[in-house]
């Protein structure tokens, strides 16, 4: 890897109280861009919430920015690299929620389920009398999770609250165990289920990542591959580059095994959106991938 070019990659978030976070947009995208850094940060009442891409320095250096607040002193992030900017442009925006629960009275600054370590988690998830719950979308929980784990069939995280209202009791589920991809989700939803009765909460700290990062595949219990929101498009052990790659016209992540699927054209259509493709949206598809292969071939003269 080209250490000169290399992109860091740095996903962070905090519950916090942040009552004067509109006040922050403007000096933060303002530092961000004289640093050269590029992404996405997300501010509400409730914290932040980010993932930037950048050099070293500019990286270093924003971090040193957010940590100058004293409420932000013990902000962590995780960090991965890229070859190429995965990002375009730098944005700085002011939401009702860091992560959008649909319930903005859920707040993880009051109340928040028990956090259990990578090397802990094994043992908890072993155990019959725990319910182990993915709060991912179904998506993400299609290309791996962890065995035994409920699949809430959720296509956004606002549809988790009614999947709890429906499917969980305070009263038949004594301990639940929830897990997401970097640990922000488990927040929230840990902070909801305590609201609604349930007395023991469990929440993977850190998330899949951490697990992924830490725990020796030998001893594991996960299986499949983990969804990212980078180029990566998924993970293994190790956090070493996974094997899917997301559907040029959909944007679902994919298979080896989807592209053998009949309805799989590249650049076109995958098993996971062939059914919507008409004839006028083939035509306008192909055209976009016509477009996007000269624009490749280009960059590569």
């Amino acid at each position: 890897m080209n250490q000169e070019n290399t992109q860091i990659v740095a996903t962070f978030y905090k519950f916090v109280s942040l009552p004067d976070f509109a006040d922050k947009q403007e000096l933060l995208l303002a530092y961000c861009l004289a640093q050269g850094i590029k992404g996405t940060i997300l501010l509400a009442a409730e914290g932040i919430n980010g993932t930037i891409a950048g050099s070293r320095q500019g990286i270093d250096a924003v971090f040193t920015y957010l940590q100058s607040d004293r409420r932000l002193a013990d902000l962590e992030s995780k960090e991965s690299y890229a070859q190429t900017p995965p990002f375009e442009r730098m944005k700085v925006r002011l939401k009702s929620e860091i992560v959008t629960l649909g319930l903005p009275e859920i707040d993880p600054n009051q109340q928040v389920g028990i956090y259990v370590s990578p090397a802990e988690w094994n043992d908890l998830i072993s155990d019959p009398e725990v319910t182990v719950i993915d709060t991912r979308n179904e998506y993400e929980v299609r290309i791996g999770t962890f065995q035994g784990a409920q699949n809430p069939h959720t296509n956004s995280f606002r549809e988790f609250p009614e999947y709890v209202e429906h499917h969980l009791n305070p009263n038949q589920h004594k301990k639940v165990a929830l897990f997401c991809t970097g640990g922000i989700r488990c927040e929230k939803a840990s902070s909801l289920m305590i609201a609604q009765g349930f007395s023991e909460v469990y929440h993977l700290k850190g998330g899949i990542l951490k697990y992924l990062e830490e725990v020796p595949a030998a001893e594991s219990l996960w299986e499949g591959e983990c969804f990212v929101f980078d180029e990566r498009v998924a993970v293994r052990h190790g956090l070493e580059a996974g094997s899917h790659e997301l559907c040029f016209c959909c944007g679902h992540p994919i298979s080896e095994a989807d592209k053998t699927s009949p309805h799989y054209e590249t650049g076109i259509s995958c098993p996971y959106c062939f059914d919507q493709l008409t004839e006028e949206k083939r035509v306008r598809q192909q055209e976009k991938w016509r477009q996007y292969q000269l624009l490749q071939a280009s960059q590569e003269e």
